[in-house]
């Protein structure tokens, strides 16, 4: 009830008040419960985010053990698949471009001996000395260059190396599912019984001394035996 239905019955402007309060009652069993409604109801009693670290996951493909790591162990090793790729592209490029410069730096050698030889015989020409220095130059700049393409491929090689230990930590994944899958099935095969659920004699629902007639419904246990099967 509003306040502005209760200044109005309080005036006396409202005088059937049952049959107001029939009609409020009829719109609200009409009214739809709203999304944050139905999850309240559907928490169990006493759980709250304080709680919530204390109620089992429901059993979701988001919350199941072995189909997580399965998922873990499947991405990882396709990421690491990926990145083997990117550096071995990286390692082709780098003893390309080493290459490319040993190449170079054998001509400019050549050319370092040849105005060396020039500037002996004609010491009064500048222009041998000159293209002397620019070349001594040039190869000083080519081995520091070819120093660090090598330098680059070793690093490279490491890091395929420690890229190896992947492989060991989905091995070690691996060896926990086997385990907890082993564990999964010596718990199925020790609950199991000789005679089928089928053929068992009903169980009594009440036994002398219970306290309550709480029971459980036919709908409440195969919805429950159904999260278990998942």
């Amino acid at each position: 009830m509003t306040q502005e239905e209760l200044d109005a019955m309080m005036n006396g402007e409202i005088e059937d008040i049952d049959g107001f309060e029939e009609v409020n009652l009829e719109e609200i069993e009409e009214e739809p419960a709203s999304s944050d409604d139905l999850e309240e109801t559907a928490l169990p009693l006493g759980y709250s985010d304080d709680t919530s670290h204390h109620w089992p996951l429901p059993a979701t493909d988001e919350n199941k053990m072995v189909h997580q790591l399965d998922d873990v162990t499947k991405e990882g090793e396709e990421k690491a698949s990926e990145i083997f790729d990117i550096i071995e592209a990286i390692s082709n490029d780098l003893m390309e471009k080493e290459s490319n410069a040993q190449n170079a730096l054998e001509v400019i050698t050549s050319n370092v001996e040849l105005f060396s030889k020039l500037s002996e015989k004609f010491p009064d020409v500048e222009a041998f000395k000159t293209q002397l220095e620019k070349n001594e130059a040039a190869q000083e700049d080519m081995n520091q260059t070819l120093e660090a393409l090598q330098n680059s491929g070793d690093s490279i090689m490491s890091v395929m190396d420690i890229m190896q230990y992947q492989d060991i930590h989905r091995q070690k994944i691996e060896r926990v599912i086997n385990v907890m899958r082993a564990l999964s099935k010596y718990m199925s095969t020790l609950f199991e019984g000789k005679i089928e659920d089928e053929k068992r004699v009903s169980s009594a629902q009440h036994i002398a001394g219970d306290t309550h007639n709480d029971l459980a419904s036919t709908d409440d246990i195969e919805a429950l035996l159904a999260q278990f099967g998942n």
